[in-house]
């Protein structure tokens, strides 16, 4: 985080303690993403758990578009509940137990046990989902719409930060596990311990400092009302034109993003020929360019404009893409990896600010809600057509990012036409 903010950057209430233990929930998060979908069990689950059958990937992708299906159908439901109730804290915590305990649970993954791995996958999945619609619903609070891009970014570089964190924390077992001639199925599923332990540690400032400032609107009749909410939403989705057309773009840029999350180690073992440690040492530099690119991004954003800079940063995906899909040497690969890194902590930070822009004050957990839904839709196909393409042409991965990188053109061309101005007073009338 910034050393010394304008204080004008804050709501009038919101100290810096106060950003800094949001922020925390990132850190915290980021540690599941990291080392559970990106750099260690994923490529685990296809070469050991399913003992690199030929679905092996496709089974992958299934699972975890299963588990954003899930978070598609209830998420704007979860969201609205929590602005009825003023309960998003609460509903925050219930969900980081759920996957905290499930990551945990992953334990159990040993070589040949596909359906215990994926349905825990499904569920901690599940979980952390929620989880991260109900914090991004708190940044609307915290700051002003002016401000939102560098509060957002120092949340994902703070994200990122703590993905490095767990992800080193975990090498350093890994390291002596191998140096004591430990197997991967023995070293793997104590890292899940270890990522499992350090989400609950490292989330705990949140509950301590972040404050629930919403006020109940509903005594009785929530699951009703919550339905009602979001039917409503969708009913005079007119009147958010400029948010409608941004989640309709975000569907798709974010199914690239998604692809390339769930199966980074994936490609740099099956295409690049990486080891393990390889993979994790890449994995670790790329959060470093991760962090460090949401965190200046932010401060760009608010100066460029939202929709310029989610635009620059598409530009950069669909290079990453190209420099990505010919390599043939690490070097140049090493080169796509980071930067993805700068594009991925910039896209999401800018991406989580313009809905906070666009979404009304009083119903922020539901149209966050709606973010979750289009980010977790994209999360079903991006991945999954990865995995269908790579099933279909005989493992050909090389295909399968090409395939997932049209995702960001279509999420380029979407991005015409939408007016923050004009989404801004729309979301204040509402």
């Amino acid at each position: 985080m910034a050393a010394s903010p304008d204080r004008r950057t804050l709501a009038p209430d919101v100290s810096l303690r106060e950003v800094w233990a949001w922020s925390m929930y990132d850190f915290a998060n980021s540690g599941y993403t990291t080392v559970v979908m990106t750099a260690v069990f994923s490529a685990y689950f296809v070469a050991v758990v399913a003992r690199n059958a030929p679905w092996a990937t496709f089974a992958w992708t299934g699972a975890l578009s299963l588990s954003y299906a899930a978070i598609v159908l209830s998420g704007p439901l979860v969201g609205a509940w929590a602005d009825a109730h003023a309960a998003k804290k609460r509903l925050l915590l219930a969900t980081t137990v759920g996957c905290v305990a499930f990551t945990a649970l992953l334990w159990f993954a040993a070589p040949g046990a596909v359906l215990v791995a994926l349905v825990l996958i499904i569920l901690s999945n599940y979980f952390y989902g929620l989880g991260e619609n109900l914090i991004a619903a708190f940044l609307p609070e915290l700051a002003d719409s002016r401000a939102m891009g560098r509060v957002s970014g120092w949340g994902w570089s703070f994200g990122y930060l703590g993905g490095l964190f767990s992800l080193g924390m975990c090498l350093v077992y890994i390291r002596w596990a191998q140096n004591h001639g430990q197997p991967a199925s023995s070293f793997v599923p104590a890292a899940m311990l270890i990522t499992a332990a350090l989400f609950a540690l490292t989330a705990a400032p949140t509950f301590v400092f972040l404050r629930e400032r919403a006020q109940p609107a509903q005594a009785a009749g929530a699951a009703r009302a919550a339905w009602a909410r979001v039917h409503e939403t969708l009913r005079h989705a007119h009147q958010f034109r400029d948010l409608r057309r941004f989640l309709l773009c975000t569907v798709f840029y974010q199914a690239g993003i998604a692809a390339v999350i769930a199966l980074a180690a994936i490609y740099a073992q099956e295409a690049m020929h990486f080891t393990t440690q390889q993979t994790i040492t890449l994995v670790l530099v790329v959060n470093v360019t991760a962090a460090a690119g949401a965190f200046a991004f932010g401060y760009l954003q608010d100066a460029i404009g939202h929709i310029r800079a989610v635009a620059l940063t598409l530009v950069g995906w669909i290079v990453m893409i190209v420099i990505a899909g010919s390599a043939t040497g690490a070097a140049a690969f090493w080169v796509a990896a980071n930067i993805a890194g700068l594009c991925m902590g910039s896209s999401q930070a800018a991406g989580r600010a313009v809905v906070g822009v666009l979404s009304p004050p009083a119903r922020l957990g539901e149209f966050f809600g709606l973010w979750g839904l289009a980010v977790k839709t994209a999360s079903i196909f991006g991945p999954l057509t990865y995995g269908l393409v790579t099933w279909i042409f005989a493992g050909n991965h090389r295909l399968g990012i090409f395939a997932v990188g049209s995702y960001f053109v279509i999420g380029l061309v979407l991005l015409a036409g939408i007016d923050i101005e004009r989404g801004r007073k729309a979301a204040l009338l509402g």
